[in-house]
């Protein structure tokens, strides 16, 4: 559709230098040309045009005190980019590779997974060039409380609510909720992944390891098969990849690999998950050191040999287009029935196709991922009721939404003539909503 391809090479155009943003844009577009076809007035109405640009970027400084005394000098970045169904939801990401394109790439991603939530959150993501590596904790809380004392300003439980990412945890929430707290002088839903003693919910940890889980099951049951004897390859070792580990073992799977920025571990008997949450969650320490405890198991340098190891199930769950196209075609070689993105976007264009042309259940990062931002709602909506739900009601809730995220992604997929393409059925379910919300809310 000529309208797309040209709204396509405009994004390009007034964006340059931003791959990512590029990639997810182009992505999205491409799935809702049938929408386009069927929904004149949408176009009329600029609802496309108007979906794939900011309601508002961000960007400030952030200056701190390292405990040598020296002055340090860090970007901040806040895009709150479409509030058509809710405040602006999405987490903050402290990570050297931060930069505005990563951001808005991010929040993109945002506004349809938030939407797939069924919940009434829109979409916007944040962070830093920060490196939180190496760093004391006296220096990660000077960062923290001057990265909050400009972000203060354009946040709110009713208007836009942070949350964690990459190298943001429960220590860097605490800190920046004190921060907020302080200069606010008021008690509030504005972040959410807080610790259980100030607002925080049961199960947001495990969230969106457990909902990715959950979303493959679905994925899975609807072919007549499950979690029970596959062996599952994760990469990544942050909460994400702990918590799926976790969940694909309780759903009958064996987790043979986790990974770091440094290097992949493989234990053919089993990633003993003890251990991991000791390194990496205790002791803050490279997945390196599993062998340590574990001699039996083997430690790779380098992070992409993760996807030589034969598998039937494969989650991504460390960073953006970690799996390429020639990664893939070693995973379908190796017989791999089944693929769910617990990272954002964290699969090329190219690999995704190598995944749907050869009959990969394929799961998108908006859907397969999105537990952790529907549980994150929740946390708001324990917040602004002043109460807190069980754990277990919490994740029966997190589960009754994976599902349902499921159901709505195939049912778009087969409606608009692609069954079984949930990268097409999940952009298109998202955008529904949104794009309905746009529409009755006028030119904004």
């Amino acid at each position: 559709m000529n309208y797309l391809t040209d709204l396509m090479g405009q994004v390009v155009k007034r964006n340059p230098g931003e791959p990512e943003f590029h990639q997810a844009v182009k992505e999205v577009l491409e799935s809702l040309e049938p929408v386009a076809l069927k929904h004149p007035e949408w176009v009329e109405a600029g609802i496309f045009d108007r979906l794939v640009e900011p309601e508002r970027q961000i960007i400030f400084r952030v200056p701190w005190v390292s405990d040598d005394g020296t002055v340090n000098v860090n970007r901040g970045f806040r895009v709150e980019f479409n509030s058509a169904i809710g405040p602006y939801k999405g987490g903050l990401r402290f990570h050297p590779s931060v930069y505005v394109g990563i951001i808005k790439f991010l929040g993109f991603e945002q506004i349809l997974k938030n939407s797939l939530t069924g919940l009434p959150i829109g979409g916007g993501k944040g962070g830093s060039d920060f490196d939180p590596k190496g760093k004391s904790d006296r220096e990660i809380m000077n960062f923290c409380q001057s990265f909050m004392t400009e972000l203060q300003r354009h946040i709110g439980p009713d208007t836009d609510v942070p949350a964690g990412d990459i190298g943001v945890g429960g220590r860097e929430i605490g800190y920046m909720y004190g921060q907020y707290r302080r200069i606010r002088n008021e008690f509030t839903g504005v972040l959410t992944g807080k610790g259980l003693t100030y607002g925080g919910s049961l199960a947001r940890t495990e969230a969106t390891g457990y909902g990715m889980c959950y979303f493959v099951e679905e994925m899975l049951k609807a072919k007549g098969n499950s979690f029970k004897g596959k062996t599952v390859v994760i990469s990544g070792s942050g909460n994400v990849a702990i918590y799926g580990t976790q969940k694909a073992t309780e759903l009958g799977g064996k987790v043979v690999a986790l990974s770091d920025s440094g290097g992949y571990i493989y234990d053919p008997s089993g990633i003993n998950l003890d251990t991991v949450k000791q390194i990496k969650e205790i002791e803050r320490k490279r997945i390196s050191e599993y062998v340590k405890h574990h001699p039996h198991a083997e430690y790779h340098e380098g992070c992409a040999g993760i996807w030589t190891i034969k598998c039937d199930i494969a989650l991504p769950s460390a960073t953006q287009n970690e799996i390429d196209e020639a990664s893939a075609r070693i995973l379908v070689e190796n017989g791999c029935i089944a693929v769910g993105e617990g990272a954002n976007m964290p699969s090329t264009p190219e690999a995704v196709e190598v995944f749907l042309s050869n009959k990969v259940l394929f799961g998108p990062a908006k859907a397969a991922n999105a537990g952790g931002v529907a549980t994150s709602a929740l946390e708001m909506s324990q917040n602004s009721m002043r109460y807190s739900w069980t754990f277990e009601e919490v994740d029966a809730k997190l589960q009754q939404i994976m599902a349902d995220i499921y159901k709505n992604a195939s049912e778009a997929a087969k409606e608009y003539g692609a069954e079984d393409n949930l990268v097409i059925g999940a952009n298109i379910a998202g955008f529904l909503k949104v794009a309905e919300a746009m529409y009755a809310q006028g030119v904004i």
